[in-house]
């Protein structure tokens, strides 16, 4: 089928790498992103991290320039919402009017999750766009009391920036230890610990019932009583695929919107990538919704060259998942999968920095982290990404890893 006109709904790095691929393969149609922000296409990372502690400045995320849509023939609705999607008829409802399309790509990404109390406050927040990046660094500041909750990936590099900022930083976390839905109870108390060497009251094992205050955020309350005084509070309690638009398009919703391999929707001339899609990732072995930076750009890739290529002759998309974190100077890194298999360490131990450890199932890697240690995790990197085992992975690299970094 040639394509004439192709809508990419969403201008994270998934549908901004979508527009650009399409352009890169010679697609010489229509283009239209379109964005729910006002703002141009910018990258979400720095926002946790040099944005709040002022490294970064918000229009230095940009990923294009404004005029660049224009040279490539892109037409960018900024500020609209995708309200509704009709399979049969090809259009999509954008605002208040029905927009038509050939190809379509879906990358309405996900929502910060917010508690059932505490919203209507002032001084409470989440951290998903540049407007609560901005709002956030303003009232981040030496003294200030900030709680957050959630010590997953937004809140352990939130209490990170707050930290450096000078701020009086709180961390309750529901779990036994940080980050342990990512890392395991074994590195996530590691990472604990860097918490509190910096400063930051780490509280696990806390369940939080309600935000008090007149008008403005005073306190956070746990279920056992206790309430920790609060200027600012932080919501980082993961996130929700945004899939409501779509709820009587026809299209499968399981935890995102379910693709098949090749990232196909159902329809013929309908795909997706990034945080919404759920999809069947071989190599993980199983249902997957990626969550991770570099999952969405290679999945918006992916997605605009399987739409091009249609769908008999898509490729499917199976990806080891990459991520990485800043917090108090240290760079931490996991690839693949740390929930399976024996933690063997590579170099020191998980109090130590640099550190390097792998999960060993049988013998084969399934994953690998490292605190401090670039140079050592993009070798074992390329190892897991070629399947060997580990022998043989420490047969080639052990002799570097006694160096590492």
């Amino acid at each position: 089928m040639r394509l004439s006109k192709v809508v990419v709904i969403g201008a994270s790095v998934a549908g901004m790498r979508a527009v650009e691929t399409l352009r890169r393969e010679r697609f010489e149609g229509e283009i239209t992103l379109v964005s729910a922000e006002a703002h141009a296409p910018y990258d979400r990372p720095p926002l946790s991290k040099q944005v709040l502690t002022g490294e970064i400045a918000p229009d230095a995320l940009r990923y294009r320039e404004i005029e660049w849509f224009a040279e490539q023939r892109v037409d960018l609705q900024l500020g609209l919402e995708a309200k509704e999607l009709d399979t049969r008829a090809k259009q999509i409802r954008v605002g208040e009017r029905w927009m038509p399309y050939d190809g379509l790509v879906i990358a309405t990404g996900a929502r910060a999750r917010e508690l059932e109390f505490g919203q209507s406050l002032k001084g409470v927040y989440s951290l998903r766009t540049i407007d609560d990046a901005v709002a956030i660094k303003e009232r981040i500041l030496p003294g200030v009391r900030v709680v957050i909750i959630g010590a997953g990936f937004i809140g352990s590099e939130v209490a990170s920036s707050a930290a450096a900022a000078g701020a009086q930083v709180t961390l309750v976390e529901i779990g036994a230890t940080a980050m342990c839905r990512v890392v395991g109870m074994q590195l996530g108390s590691a990472l604990g610990k860097l918490h509190e060497e910096f400063g930051v009251n780490l509280i696990c094992n806390a369940r939080v019932t309600g935000i008090g205050g007149y008008e403005r955020a005073e306190f956070v309350r746990l279920e056992d009583g206790w309430e920790l005084p609060a200027d600012i509070v932080v919501v980082g309690i993961g996130v929700s695929p945004n899939t409501e638009w779509l709820v009587n398009s026809g299209l499968k919703i399981d935890d995102g919107l379910v693709c098949d391999e090749t990232l196909n929707a159902g329809p013929e001339t309908v795909f997706a990538a990034g945080d919404v899609v759920a999809w069947p990732n071989r190599w993980w072995g199983g249902m997957m919704r990626g969550e991770q930076w570099l999952v969405a750009a290679e999945q918006g890739m992916q997605a605009a060259k399987n739409l091009l290529a249609g769908r008999a002759d898509a490729r499917r998309f199976s990806t080891i998942p990459y991520f990485w974190t800043d917090q108090y100077g240290c760079r931490i890194q996991v690839a693949g999968r740390t929930d399976v298999g024996e933690l063997v360490p590579l170099v020191g131990d998980e109090f130590q920095r640099p550190f390097v450890c792998v999960f060993k199932q049988e013998d084969q890697i399934k994953g690998i982290f490292a605190v401090n240690a670039p140079r050592a995790f993009a070798m074992l990197r390329g190892a897991l990404q070629q399947h060997r085992s580990f022998d043989r992975v420490m047969e080639s690299v052990g002799r570097d890893l006694s160096t590492v970094d």
